[in-house]
């Protein structure tokens, strides 16, 4: 059973952790967390760049997945699909919630709302997630 303390550990060193994600939630059907914009994860204007909320949800995602896996699986993402609504000011912290949509044994699909600090919607990424040998 992973803890958010040892997820949080395991994200540290990788580029989740590089990013600043901070998981705020574990469930094996939901992942939550938020990340503060920083000037290096914008663009020219201030404003979160698209890569950025695609990494945040595909990690998010990801986790979701790393929760419900058999002993000795792993996974990689196979595919994912960003729909950009609002952007996200520097110095602002988003929040994201990630839900299963589908947890198979071969694949899982997660759906992560992304939304601003004054609680829009930012985006929405929707990601299949490959469970591998």
């Amino acid at each position: 059973m992973w803890t958010i303390e040892a997820m949080q550990q395991l994200l540290g060193p990788l580029f989740p952790g590089l990013m600043g994600v901070r998981i705020t939630g574990l469930a094996p059907d939901k992942v939550s967390a938020e990340l503060t914009v920083r000037p290096e994860l914008c663009t020219s204007g201030g404003i979160l760049h698209g890569g950025a909320y695609m990494a945040f949800a595909d990690t998010l995602g990801a986790v979701g997945t790393v929760l419900n896996l058999p002993q000795g699986k792993r996974t990689t993402t196979t595919d994912s699909s960003t729909k950009f609504i609002g952007g996200a000011k520097v110095g602002s912290t988003i929040t994201a919630e990630s839900i299963a949509l589908h947890r198979g044994r071969t694949t899982m699909v997660w759906q992560t709302s992304i939304h601003s600090a004054e609680g829009k919607l930012c985006a929405v990424v929707t990601q299949t997630q490959l469970v591998l040998d």
